[in-house]
């Protein structure tokens, strides 16, 4: 829920030794713990009786949310990435030698980043001969 490691926790922990003087932290932590775990009762038990109230409906209002969830799942792939690393993933092929200044090396993993880009060969249009029209798009006007 709230993403709070070791080293955040003693940060608080030194703020609020700080702010409230070591006399009333005991108090305070103690406070702030029942708090906590009565709102956690106050929200299973609610969950509760509406499973036991709705029964099998239940099941069928949270599927909206899963699907909600499943939705969301490329974004949080894609929370984090900053430009230059979305630019090397999705249009380098992972290969940062651009960046890096590495080009020794490549960095993809990729066979098609192993080379140089060559563009697709197409073949020349024929000219036209003399007194020759040409061809009509009627898509194009």
């Amino acid at each position: 829920m709230f993403d709070i490691g070791w080293p955040e926790m003693m940060i608080l922990v030194v703020a609020a030794l700080v702010v409230l003087g070591p006399e009333r932290l005991p108090g305070a932590i103690r406070w702030t713990a029942q708090s906590l775990r009565q709102v956690r009762d106050y929200a299973s038990g609610a969950t509760n009786q509406l499973r036991s109230e709705l029964g099998p409906e239940f099941d069928e209002l949270r599927k909206p949310l899963d699907e909600f969830n499943e939705l969301r799942k490329p974004l949080d792939e894609l929370r984090g990435m900053t430009p230059r690393s979305m630019v090397t993933k999705h249009l380098l092929n992972g290969d940062d030698s651009i960046f890096t200044g590495n080009f020794d090396k490549p960095g993809g993993t990729s066979p098609e980043s192993a080379g140089p880009y060559t563009p697709p060969q197409t073949p020349a249009p024929k000219p036209l001969g003399h007194n020759e029209k040409p061809p009509i798009d009627f898509d194009a006007t």
